[in-house]
Formats: structure tokens, sequence, C-alpha cells
């Protein structure tokens, strides 16, 4: 029997004015799956992550998250049903320290008012999933009570993670979760999605082909819009369709 998969996008299409950003894009995420969404810049990765997440409303097509349909749910609406998402720029509260800032996705989960934000990072009810968010994404114990402010790009990136897991997701969206990383911080990430891999379904949007090939079950590849190919990262790889209007452009960066 099939496994029903924990994510399906049926023929999505979103227009822009004269562009089209989606153009009936068909994917799935199967449990436990890490599928990777790939293509060049302006392919509308980042667009569908959003119309996935609910932040942006499709024109066209249906999108179902466990079995329902959510196209018409709100980002938080998604997120009670377990759908966690990271950004391509990091969106986090920089006065305040690594350990609030996840703290505080844990209050939100637990369904408490923001308005006693600055409670969490005192309360170990909360602090107790927090610590294990930043443990679950690699951040360095020494860097938990800093402020956002004061730590690197690349743990920014892990902390944005951890507040994803602090959500207890049950599917990531990661949108290029190592844009702006060197290769050892790259590599960090790469090792830390690779523990992830199994337990929780991801759907990655990354550029870094070397982290892709290497954590995919399946990819999928974007071009204009448009799913040009689904297979394995070695099926990917020699595709020649794929390699015409992508991977030589990757290679040759």
């Amino acid at each position: 029997m099939a496994e029903v998969p924990v994510l399906s996008v049926q023929h999505l299409v979103k227009r822009f004015g004269g562009l089209t950003a989606t153009d009936d894009l068909n994917l799935e995420v199967l449990p436990g799956e890490l599928h990777a969404l790939i293509g060049p810049n302006g392919a509308g990765k980042t667009t569908a992550i959003g119309q996935i997440m609910g932040e942006i409303t499709p024109d066209r097509g249906r999108i179902l998250f466990m079995g329902e349909e959510v196209t018409r749910l709100s980002a938080p609406a998604r997120v009670a049903r377990g759908l966690a998402r990271t950004f391509q720029i990091t969106q986090l509260l920089e006065d305040d320290t690594a350990e609030a800032n996840v703290a505080l996705a844990v209050q939100a989960r637990a369904g408490h008012s923001f308005r006693f934000w600055r409670d969490a990072s005192r309360d170990a009810r909360l602090l107790e999933p927090a610590r294990a968010a930043l443990e679950e994404a690699g951040l360095p114990r020494a860097r938990w009570a800093l402020p956002v402010a004061d730590i690197s790009h690349g743990e920014r990136k892990q902390l944005e993670l951890a507040v994803a897991l602090a959500s207890r997701p049950r599917m990531l969206l990661l949108d290029e979760p190592m844009a702006g990383l060197g290769a050892s911080e790259s590599l960090r990430m790469t090792e830390v999605l690779r523990r992830l891999k199994g337990r929780i379904p991801m759907l990655l949007v990354e550029h870094d082909m070397d982290a892709v090939f290497s954590l995919a079950d399946r990819c999928s590849v974007l071009v204009y819009g448009h799913c040009i190919a689904c297979d394995t990262p070695d099926g990917i790889r020699h595709d020649p369709q794929v390699r015409a209007a992508y991977l030589s452009e990757e290679e040759a960066v």
C-alpha cells in the first residue's frame, strides 16, 4: 500500500500580474522524507513555501497537510496543526537571548499570552523544552545566554531552527538554511539536519548542492514556477533537462 503523504500540493498556481510564480505545481512529501525543492533564483521556490505555510494565497490548486485540506487556512492555523518554517533571512528578537527566543516559541505553542513573554526566560516549564530544542539545533551552550545581536550569522540560523523545533512540528519547511554560511557552518547545519532526518518530514529549499544531494531522499526541480523533474538525487544529477536548466549554472558558480 502506498504511503499517505504528509504534504500534498496539487496543481498550485500563483500569479503576480503578468508573472506566473507557481505554474501548476504538484509536490508530495512522504512520512520521514527530506524532500528538496531546488531551482535557479526566481524559480518560485520561496513563493511555493509561502503558499504551503499560508502566508500567500494561491490563485488555484489545493494543499493537503496530514490528509486535511488547508488551502484556505491561515498561517497560525497551519502552525497549530504542526507546520513550522525557517526563513532565508532570520526573524528573531535581536535584544533578547537565544534561550529567551526559543522559550517564547514554547510559550506560544502552549497558548500563553504574548504580553507575558518576558517571564519566559525565568519559567522552568518553558526553559526545559527550549533547551532541548537548542540542543537539537546544535547551538553551543555557551551561546544560549547571549543576546541574538551578539551571535554569528550561522548561529542565528541554528537558533531559528531551534525556534521552529520548539513548536514540536509535524513537518518543517526550511527556506535556505545554509544561505550566507561558510563551509564549516554549512557542514554543521548539514549534520544537524541529518540527525533530524527520518524523525521530522522536511521540505528543504537550498542552493548548496553538496548539502542537497547528501541529505535529500528526493528532489523536485522548479524552473519558472513549473516542476520539470522529481527524482532521487542521483537521478536529478544525471537528468539532461535538469542539467541544462539548472545544475550546469550551479557548477559554473
